[in-house]
């Protein structure tokens, strides 16, 4: 056994949903992909294709992206923070997404709001962060299927459902 295995620091996994001690810094960094739910991009895709139908009889083009370049979803960042307590025990969670590198440094007292994820496998998602020292609360921010799809394509599929409703409607009458 090398010298390596009988100092490593043992990471507990924790189960309560708030957690508090100081901050013991980031781990590195990895992107992950957010699922996009099939039936709704379907209907988003096809009711956005009704209008840029609309559109193009009206000479007006818009940047159209692939029904696989959204099948595909957004990636987000996941880093790994390390807290630990008052014991010396030190857990590890998840922080899916983006907060601003001077909101936390070395030994600030944290409370954290945890999540367990889908996969029991995956340490506990941070909800959001209370630095005790400045007394900040952090809420870590990630990319959503809506943010992916784009208030561009959001439009064109509300104009192409109420469209397709219109024409639904003049042909029942």
């Amino acid at each position: 056994m090398d010298e390596v295995e009988l100092y490593r620091e043992q990471i507990l996994r924790h189960v309560s949903p708030v957690i508090t001690g100081r901050f013991a810094g980031y781990q590195t960094s990895y992107t992950r992909e957010v699922k996009v739910g099939q039936p709704v991009l379907v209907l988003v895709f096809l009711a956005a294709g009704i209008a840029q139908m609309l559109g193009s009889l009206l000479r007006m083009r818009g940047a159209r992206r692939s029904f696989k370049e959204l099948k595909k979803g957004p990636e987000f960042l996941v880093t790994p923070v390390r807290v630990r307590d008052d014991l010396g025990q030190v857990y590890e969670v998840e922080m899916h997404g983006h907060l601003p590198q001077s909101a936390l440094h070395r030994g600030d007292l944290v409370q954290l709001t945890t999540r367990p994820q889908k996969d029991p496998r995956l340490p506990v998602r941070l909800i959001q962060v209370v630095n005790l020292t400045t007394m900040q609360p952090l809420t870590p921010r990630i990319p959503t299927m809506w943010s992916h799809l784009g208030p561009a394509l959001l439009l064109q599929a509300i104009v192409g459902t109420v469209v397709a409703a219109a024409i639904v409607a003049a042909w029942l009458s």
